[in-house]
């Protein structure tokens, strides 16, 4: 996977979900918490060990650890397209 992941965004970095590279029930898991192809996300908070990241999805704070957040593609958005 060459593509960005969300695991990379910093706290106040926003991107756009373009891919979920999991299966299963853990692929449904993500799903169910909002994070689907489109979705516009914003790293929030860290926690104080660096896992898990807060992320903020459609409104609500969804923590993810960082096995999670890597299997999700991301392209970020740039200051200037907010």
């Amino acid at each position: 996977m060459d593509q960005q992941t969300l695991n990379s965004l910093k706290p106040g970095q926003r991107a756009v979900i373009k891919a979920l590279h999991a299966q299963g029930l853990e692929r449904r898991r993500l799903m169910d918490l909002g994070l689907l192809p489109g979705t516009v996300v914003m790293a929030e908070l860290v926690s104080p060990l660096g896992d898990p990241t807060a992320y903020l999805v459609r409104g609500t704070l969804v923590a993810l650890r960082q096995e999670q957040s890597r299997r999700i593609a991301i392209e970020p958005v740039l200051e200037e397209e907010r």
